[in-house]
């Protein structure tokens, strides 16, 4: 049995409808920005919500467990928020994957586009994170250009993306789409 088993045997399950619909009132929309035409989903008031919070934890380890995950890597900065309590309830280490200009160490880095610029990822080359079936936390997806690169990256040092899971997810951006097939959850639909 491993640990993410182990987890899925002793909870509930929290992603039923209303815990969505809970979930998707606690987030704030905030229009233009951070530029004009952006909607931007606020978290913060869900943070605020210790229930809330603590069943989307719940949710998203859960995801992570059917995925059959040995680490999990979360993306800066909402991907930390959500990706080490789901790495704690699994009992599984947890990767940063950082922006620029944040890791002391040796490191590999993919660029990749979002729906409002550019960006670049990183991720320490030690601890490793080949052998592990990995999957990626983040708070959003939208275009799936940050997941893929997160991906991109588990892939170049000898990890196994395993899959992704996500507080919330923009349909019409078509972020799946670049996922190269691999299973995505999403909590929360927009």
């Amino acid at each position: 049995m491993t640990a993410g088993d182990a987890f899925l045997e002793r909870r509930d399950d929290p992603s039923d409808g209303a815990w969505a619909a809970r979930w998707g009132h606690l987030i704030r929309e905030v229009p233009d920005f951070p530029s004009p035409g952006i909607v931007f989903r606020d978290i913060t008031p869900m943070l605020h919500d210790i229930e809330a919070l603590r069943a989307a934890n719940d949710a998203l380890a859960q995801a992570a467990a059917r995925l059959g995950a040995s680490m999990v890597a979360g993306v800066e900065a909402r991907g930390f928020i959500f990706g080490v309590p789901v790495a704690e309830r699994l009992n599984v280490p947890f990767v940063p994957v950082r922006k620029p200009g944040k890791l002391p160490a040796a490191y590999a880095s993919a660029a990749y586009e979002l729906e409002y610029g550019s960006g670049e990822l990183q991720v320490h080359r030690d601890p490793t994170v080949a052998g592990h079936r990995v999957v990626v936390v983040d708070d959003l997806l939208a275009t799936g250009g940050t997941a893929a690169a997160a991906a991109r990256l588990v892939r170049e040092l000898g990890g196994t993306p395993a899959g992704f899971v996500f507080l919330i997810e923009l349909e019409a951006l078509g972020g799946r789409a670049r996922l190269e097939g691999l299973p995505a959850t999403a909590l929360v639909r927009y």
